[in-house]
């Protein structure tokens, strides 16, 4: 496909979702989901730089506003009122991420004392650590187009207080460990154990924020969170052959690329683990044969997930090249030309999702906006992959 069609594509996707979801058309009941928002908030930003039209670009301001006044506030449903923070309405305005923000989940959390269902957690709401990462980089990526570092600082609060609450010192002793989910007050887990990359999205998305300078300013400096993180993440195994978990490793390895070349982190041997990692589980993925399945049997927003990392290792490969003093890896660039060989695996699961008759499948509608936004982020990734 060539960019154009792309670009036509992901303009129509991206003004659906927005006249879908209230965002664009008053009157209209707001639905707001902290994860497909933030990829949206990519899209717009990355069609405002390609086509100049600063439509795209409000469109992605206003749904930064909306996230923060529903997500980051007590749900309708809730006794509790106001900011989620406990800061009074001028204060959480101006801090609007100090509290965190919601998943958007269909249900209420679950109660304290309401017993753990692994099938109703999924709709139940709460925080997510790797749903907070991508807002932290959905705001950092604002603040450079807009030229606005507010953006930045914001984002710099939620990592400040998702890290403070999400992370805690076993009794056993040792380095600190991560909680998957958390109340939406952040003041008790939901589930306790540990995201598998949640660690890794959030030591480069702390080195993200922070960037080269590390100057001091009023924003939190997290050094101390990223110093934590350094010991979460020492000798963990990355590999999974989970599409969405292969996509987002193989995009943190783009991110740890862009990074290291523009000097904001040096860990060669973090890149050749990440990148390691990918190709062990993107071999044991294909093993399995998933993308010969029905669309009924697949869910999109997932080999999404796996398209994009398939064009961040793309992009990955170019950052090399173009910075070979940096990033003068062996063991990695030897590796990323296997994982390449793949590379084909993206155009065939956008082909196959842009098919019609595979978009009526219930899979695809119950997952409509997730879907439709990921797919325009495959489509046009760079606003997602940049640094």
């Amino acid at each position: 496909m060539n960019p154009s069609d792309s670009l036509s594509i992901v303009k129509s996707l991206m003004l659906d979702f927005a006249d879908r979801t209230g965002l664009s058309t008053s009157g209209k009941e707001t639905r707001r989901y902290l994860w497909t928002d933030a990829f949206a908030v990519f899209n717009f930003l990355e069609l405002y730089r390609q086509i100049r039209a600063n439509e795209f670009r409000q469109l992605a301001l206003t749904l930064i506003d909306q996230v923060h006044e529903t997500l980051g506030r007590y749900r309708q449903d809730d006794v509790r009122r106001g900011w989620i923070s406990g800061l009074t309405e001028k204060e959480g305005r101006r801090h609007p991420t100090a509290g965190g923000l919601r998943i958007g989940k269909p249900l209420p959390e679950r109660s304290r004392d309401e017993l753990y269902d692994d099938l109703s957690e999924w709709d139940q709401d709460g925080q997510y650590f790797h749903y907070l990462t991508k807002w932290m980089h959905a705001l950092h990526r604002t603040g450079e187009v807009t030229g606005d570092t507010n953006y930045n600082c914001l984002a710099r609060e939620l990592a400040q207080t998702a890290h403070a609450r999400f992370t805690y010192a076993p009794s056993s002793g040792g380095s600190k460990r991560m909680f998957w989910k958390m109340s939406t007050d952040l003041s008790r887990p939901q589930v306790a154990s540990m995201g598998h990359h949640d660690p890794l999205d959030g030591l480069i998305t702390y080195y993200e924020l922070l960037g080269k300078s590390q100057t001091e300013d009023s924003c939190p400096n997290l050094k101390k969170e990223i110093n934590e993180m350094i010991n979460i993440c020492r000798n963990q195994d990355w590999t999974t052959d989970d599409p969405l978990g292969l996509g987002s490793l193989l995009a943190d390895a783009c991110r740890v690329g862009q990074l290291t070349a523009k000097g904001a982190m040096t860990s060669p041997e973090l890149l050749e683990n990440i990148v390691s990692s990918s190709l062990k589980g993107l071999e044991s993925f294909l093993r399995r044969s998933p993308l010969d399945l029905p669309a009924s049997q697949r869910l999109a927003f997932r080999e999404f997930g796996l398209s994009i990392g398939l064009r961040a290792a793309a992009k990955l490969k170019t950052v090399m090249a173009e910075y070979p003093r940096s990033l003068c890896i062996t063991s990695v660039a030897r590796q990323l030309e296997k994982i390449l060989r793949f590379g084909v695996l993206a155009p065939t699961i956008e082909d196959f999702w842009l098919t019609p008759d595979h978009r009526r499948a219930g899979t695809w509608i119950e997952h409509r906006d997730i879907n439709e936004v990921m797919l325009a982020t495959s489509l046009v990734p760079e606003g997602f992959l940049s640094v």
